[in-house]
């Protein structure tokens, strides 16, 4: 029954609309990031290992928000350039302990764990929108006449210059660049593998922010697409501006972004997964077109994935 369900999924290709304009949207934003200096500030943290160097690192988004990352180098000189990762985590939540960070850096590895802006980091949101940024971001400037004040554009932004700045180091190399993260964090994933195509492998884990018009009709009202239902029942629930709502959502969903990909992806999934169902998450899988695995966890959910930690650290130890 599983491996049926499996090849129902990969024939899946998502009901959320894609804006027509949406790669014009993105090519503009990227031209304003393109306009936005690498300068970061790094100040020692407390926490420091003997074969890692821990710091926080402080960067100007777009739009002039102060954004926070824990970075973590190799203590140890290397003879070679090494291989860089960025970490993104799960909604509502902050970029973590050091304790993993430390571990990466430890193995020649430099990380760098952005936190999302007005989450449970400490980035700042400095947006100004109209309307209800009750229960979530999904739903954060989506009463914006102009689709530039989505919450999600200035993130994924973030996103790349993080990265642009991981990439920058004298210690990393560029061609062996990597992305990690789960849930909201998967999906921040693709995002970069997508919007920064000198990323060279991206592990995404169930990944968050996709296909929003199938999670909907899916009843999802008390998972992590919940606001979009909370948001038709506070601001529209006679579903006057229904199509324009996820059209407007188009242009932060992660499918849309897929075929940008052009690193080597490593797609990890749970076939049991109630927080972010399935079926959403194959509208992106399905749209990938780079050099791609699918990882599925057959009983697992929205949980921790054993071996996963394992086969993340062999990957990278192979670029």
């Amino acid at each position: 029954m599983a491996n049926d369900k499996v090849e129902d999924l990969l024939k899946y290709t998502g009901i959320s609309p894609k804006p027509d304009d949406f790669d014009a949207y993105w090519d503009r934003a990227l031209k304003e990031l393109d306009a936005q200096p690498l300068d970061y500030e790094l100040v020692e943290a407390d926490f420091q290992t003997p074969l890692a160097a821990c710091y926080h690192l402080y960067f100007t988004g777009v739009g002039g928000a102060r954004v926070h990352a824990k970075f973590a180098k190799p203590k140890q000189l290397q003879s070679e350039k090494g291989p860089g990762l960025a970490l993104f985590h799960g909604y509502h939540t902050g970029s973590g302990d050091w304790s993993d960070k430390a571990s990466y850096a430890a193995h020649g590895i430099t990380v760098i764990a952005m936190d999302c802006r007005g989450q449970g980091g400490m980035s700042e949101d400095n947006f100004i929108t109209k309307g209800t940024t009750l229960k979530g971001h999904i739903i954060r400037g989506i009463d914006e006449e102009n689709p530039d004040k989505l919450y999600y554009r200035n993130v994924f932004l973030d996103l790349v210059q993080s990265v642009r700045i991981l990439m920058s180091m004298d210690q990393v190399d560029e061609e062996k660049i990597a992305v990690h993260g789960c849930s909201q964090g998967g999906a921040l994933t693709v995002a970069c593998a997508a919007l920064e195509p000198r990323v060279s492998l991206a592990i995404p884990v169930y990944p968050f922010l996709t296909d929003y018009k199938k999670a909907w009709e899916m009843e999802i009202t008390s998972s992590a697409y919940e606001e979009i239902a909370y948001y038709f029942r506070f601001m529209d629930p006679l579903h006057q501006r229904q199509d324009e709502v996820f059209n407007k959502l188009g242009y932060i969903d992660i499918q849309n972004l897929a075929d940008r990909i052009r690193a080597r992806v490593v797609f990890v999934t749970g076939l049991a997964d109630t927080v972010c169902p399935p079926y959403t998450q194959f509208a992106t899988y399905n749209k990938i077109q780079s050099d791609k695995e699918l990882v599925v966890y057959h009983e697992y959910g929205h949980e921790y994935l054993p071996y996963l930690g394992d086969r993340v650290m062999q990957e990278l130890l192979k670029m």
